[in-house]
């Protein structure tokens, strides 16, 4: 009886490109991996469905989508006679589809309660170079563009830049499944606007109104979406129940965790001993191991982590104020000790219910400028060739300050 080859070429459809294809049999390896299956269970957007009920695609999503656009600015570049080879387009394939695999669960909050010192890009790079030992060496290039190493440089702009493939798909995502219009940018139309020029990534000077587009969405979508209070207030408590948890497991508690979770409670993570064992454990942990020990948690005789997790279950979070000044010690101290009486908790335990923290956006970084490509060849950075006077005003970080306390 003949053995069944299974069908490696398969098409997907997407609810913003439509049909989505995987290119090749070694690219449907990598998504069928479960380092990779694992991000069906990552939110994309962390607690912002709390404000967005419809936020709720996962990095899958968002990894799959930007293969598919980085085929499309292949074949445009190609079209303007820009030559990438047949290894090229496949490594730059791969290394947009494995660019968030290092994400832990609810995207940013890991990064700072769980494991320290160490980005989830540097997790990423370790994810890839195993599955690269495993797939006995196919993924050389793809890591050697994602480090920003190989002699192309705007290849590596593809990956990682301020107009690169990520953000195309992010942005669009995002503002599709939370319905914030503002961010809806025409990707499409900016892919198209690509070329290359003394080895960057440029813009020809056609696009520059989409740049704009661009640019402007990705503030509104920061202000609206990204750091809207009801989500920065939510995942700041979810930092404060895992630092929690941690302290806890610290001190010898039994707490109720998965396996994995366990792991990362009870160990103290950093760079330094990040090992093969880590990355086994950190691919099986993800938003249902978070979620689940928090419900669990909830019952916990530990009167902080029982009521910070019963908080964030049933969604009464704490109050946030923003504004652009610092908030002084001494507001800061007075709510402390009302609290600290009302909670019957030390003023060090308050600490967890009372919190005050900076938040920073910046649309657009002069320091890594966006090229606009004029007729006679020349390349001028948007923000000075663009007639909008804003686009200078969004090089600045903007700064805002926060301070959280129960209601």
């Amino acid at each position: 009886m003949k053995k069944k080859i299974p069908n490696k070429l398969k098409i997907l459809n997407d609810p913003i490109y439509g049909f989505i294809q995987i290119p090749n049999s070694l690219i449907f390896d990598i998504v069928e991996h479960p380092y990779f299956q694992r991000l069906r269970r990552i939110t994309q957007m962390g607690f912002s469905n709390l404000v967005y009920p419809g936020a709720n695609h996962t990095r899958f999503h968002h990894a799959l989508g930007c293969m598919h656009l980085m085929q499309k600015a292949i074949g445009v570049l190609r079209f303007k006679q820009i030559e990438i080879s047949k290894d090229e387009e496949n490594a730059l394939c791969i290394a947009i589809l494995l660019h968030d695999i290092g994400h832990g669960a609810y995207s940013h909050a890991l990064e700072h309660s769980i494991v320290n010192g160490i980005s989830h890009e540097e997790i990423s790079l370790k994810f890839m170079k195993k599955l690269n030992d495993e797939f006995n060496g196919k993924l050389d290039l793809a890591i050697e563009i994602f480090e920003g190493k190989y002699k192309r440089k705007f290849l590596g702009q593809l990956i990682s830049s301020q107009l690169d493939i990520d953000r195309l798909d992010y942005l669009k995502r995002d503002s599709f499944y939370t319905g914030v219009t503002e961010g809806n940018i025409s990707s499409d139309r900016l892919i198209v606007m690509m070329n290359v020029k003394n080895d960057e990534l440029v813009i020809e000077q056609k696009g520059i109104y989409s740049v704009e587009k661009f640019l402007i969405a990705r503030r509104l979508m920061y202000w609206q979406v990204y750091l809207h209070k009801t989500g920065l207030v939510a995942e700041n408590m979810l930092v404060n129940v895992l630092r929690r948890a941690k302290e806890l497991a610290e001190q010898g508690v039994e707490m109720y965790a998965s396996s994995s979770l366990k792991y990362f409670l009870y160990k103290e993570i950093d760079q330094n001993n990040f090992t093969n064992q880590t990355l086994e454990m950190f691919s099986r942990l993800d938003d249902y191991d978070i979620f689940s020990a928090i419900k669990e948690w909830t019952n916990h005789k530990d009167k902080i982590l029982s009521l910070l997790s019963k908080m964030i279950v049933d969604r009464k979070l704490l109050r946030i104020e923003i504004q652009k000044g610092v908030f002084n010690e001494t507001q800061i101290h007075k709510k402390i000790s009302k609290f600290s009486k009302k909670l019957n908790l030390t003023k060090e335990e308050t600490s967890y219910f009372v919190f005050s923290q900076e938040i920073k956006n910046q649309a657009y970084n002069s320091e890594k400028p966006i090229f606009i490509l004029n007729k006679k060849g020349k390349l001028k950075d948007i923000a000075k060739a663009s007639d909008q006077l804003n686009l200078q005003a969004l090089t600045k970080p903007v700064i805002k300050h926060f301070i959280c306390y129960p209601k």
